[in-house]
């Protein structure tokens, strides 16, 4: 499993003792996170072509992929990456209503 600090990073991240007690509880929330922690870093790197990403959440303990795309046709791209991540790697996601925010909830298994 990756370390905090090198996952924080990746994620954009300057790690600190605040960041690294919210990903614990992201980590302990996430319904399998041990078995889909990697999937989840592929997909903040595939989501960058899109102008999308994986983040902490500041309201809820998971992760959000949010989608910032300035085109439709990026946005519909980065909402397909979601939906092949969510299906492939059998990862439960909630899209947020009126916004293009998604919560990862964990392995659907």
């Amino acid at each position: 499993m990756l370390q905090r600090d090198a996952m924080l990073k990746q994620l954009g991240y300057v790690p600190n003792e605040a960041l690294m007690s919210q990903l614990e509880r992201i980590e302990n929330n996430t319904a399998g996170y041990e078995k889909i922690q990697k999937h989840i870093m592929d997909l903040h790197d595939h989501l960058k072509v899109d102008n999308s990403y994986v983040a902490l959440s500041n309201t809820n303990d998971c992760f959000k992929i949010k989608i910032e795309s300035p085109s439709e046709e990026l946005a519909q791209a980065a909402r397909e990456k979601i939906e092949h991540f969510s299906e492939k790697f059998k990862v439960a996601v909630n899209k947020l209503d009126n916004k293009e925010t998604y919560y990862i909830v964990g392995f659907a298994s």
